[in-house]
């Protein structure tokens, strides 16, 4: 029996020694991956690599990541987001797989550079970077493709504009305001969703629920936990017009207002969820002064 544990013992030390030893070499290829495209990462800005709910990771220009978890409190009962600022390489590689890691910076760059979905290590790849499959690639002193992709992808990004007279900067500053009011519904529709999908089981439990109730509009939160909106827009002759579709909100709703506005109604359709909140109005309805 002891010549047996001598043996698990013997066994569990050379694990945890080649554990340790797997860790050093991991973090030392992903250093050496992040120093290598040092500049590419900081000239697009950084990248999202992981947006899967629960999960989320990115990396920052200054090759920091940040890394999203959700867990559910015991003690509460609810579910909890913590967001961890990662700094070091050897964190990460205790984190994830490095090969995860990997597959989600090719991913998460094809996916921003417009490229096809995980191509193929055949003629996919080669297609997406423009060399055909019948082509000879030298990988010892030719250009690396993903490189090129990636060089590709980083002179499109948004650099600083000029121009040579107030006219023409006008002009610019007008085409570039509308596509960043774009780019920011599209960020606040994807939001939207993002908060549909959690909630769909929440909102099953607690049914519809009024968020505003106005003589122009009004917003609800459904059972199934989709938003839906029936406004009177400026130009509509006074015609309801109805919205489902995140992008159709974002047209009238700030997501900022409408988390808001659902908290509120919540809060006033479920005094426990917020009793300062209702310990607030109380003291306002006692004093005779208007209540939000």
């Amino acid at each position: 029996m002891d010549g047996h544990n001598d043996l698990l013992g013997e066994l569990a030390a050379d694990a945890a020694l080649e554990r340790s030893d797997a860790l050093v070499q991991a973090t030392e290829q992903l250093r050496k991956f992040l120093d290598r495209h040092r500049e590419r990462i900081a000239a697009i800005g950084g990248l999202t690599l992981i947006d899967e709910e629960p999960d989320y990771l990115s990396i920052a220009p200054d090759l920091t990541f940040r890394s999203r978890s959700r867990y559910l409190d015991d003690a509460t009962g609810d579910w909890v987001s913590e967001t961890e600022v990662i700094e070091h390489a050897s964190e990460l590689v205790e984190l994830y797989n490095p090969a995860d890691i990997y597959a989600a910076f090719g991913e998460a760059a094809r996916e921003a550079a417009g490229m096809a979905a995980e191509p193929t290590a055949e003629g996919d790849v080669l297609e997406a970077a423009g060399i055909s499959p019948d082509e000879t690639v030298v990988l010892g002193g030719g250009e690396d493709p993903y490189a090129a992709a990636a060089d590709s992808w980083a002179a499109g990004q948004t650099v600083p504009l000029d121009a040579d007279d107030d006219e023409a900067a006008a002009h610019r500053l007008y085409d570039l305001s509308l596509e960043y009011q774009e780019r920011s519904q599209r960020s606040e529709a994807r939001l939207l969703e993002e908060f549909e999908a959690a909630a769909g089981g929440l909102s099953g439990v607690v049914g519809e629920l009024i968020i505003v109730d106005d003589d122009d509009e009004r917003l609800t939160l459904t059972p199934q936990g989709t938003f839906r909106a029936e406004v009177i827009p400026e130009d509509a002759d006074g015609e309801w017009r109805t919205l489902t579709s995140a992008d159709e909100l974002v047209e009238f709703y700030d997501p900022t207002d409408v988390f808001g506005d659902l908290a509120d109604s919540l809060a006033e359709a479920y005094p426990t969820v917020a009793p300062e909140l209702a310990t607030d109005v109380a003291a306002d309805e006692a004093e005779g002064e208007p209540t939000a």
